[in-house]
């Protein structure tokens, strides 16, 4: 699903992002509900970049990955934790590509993403490649999103990858 994000583009710089786990819903501009086997997924897109709430049996994770004023907790290049039940991982890299190769990359990545019946995207206002897009699978019991933060003005690209499964629990013998 591709949407216009009716608001002024907030976070203008990838270095601007900040990451954190468990966070209280935000007001979100756009969301995408989704059912993944026994998981249900909502993904939001906010005015200062994502946010993801995972629900299943096991219980609850929300992930935010945006511009949020007093964090303390910039992007993180990898983590990995258990919340619960749950082993979670996130990575993040940032692109920096040359004008004409960014363009490139941002029409390919939202043609992906709004084709996909797992995926949303929101186009900032004033430029057709300022964009956060997120896509979500499920595969062999574990819940897996991808996000992408688009800043045209200095040719970078924020990947995220994110997985969230059950923990696994090993036997003791004795």
């Amino acid at each position: 699903m591709l949407t216009t994000l009716n608001t002024s583009y907030t976070d203008t710089r990838a270095a601007d992002l900040a990451w954190a786990l468990g966070r209280d819903p935000l007001p979100a501009l756009a969301t995408l509900d989704l059912e993944l086997a026994d998981a249900k997924l909502q993904l939001r897109l906010l005015g200062a970049s994502h946010q993801v709430l995972l629900d299943e049996a096991r219980g609850r994770c929300s992930e935010t990955v945006a511009c949020i004023p007093g964090s303390s907790t910039p992007l993180p290049l990898g983590v990995a934790k258990r919340v619960g039940d749950w082993e979670y991982e996130f990575a993040a890299r940032v692109e920096v590509l040359t004008p004409g190769s960014f363009e490139g990359r941002a029409q390919e990545l939202l043609a992906l993403v709004s084709e996909h019946p797992h995926g949303l995207a929101g186009v900032f206002p004033g430029s057709p490649h300022a964009f956060t897009a997120m896509l979500a699978q499920q595969h062999a019991g574990q819940v897996h999103w991808r996000t992408w933060h688009a800043y045209p003005q200095d040719g970078q690209l924020v990947a995220t990858r994110t997985r969230v499964g059950a923990r696994v629990r090993v036997a003791r013998s004795g």
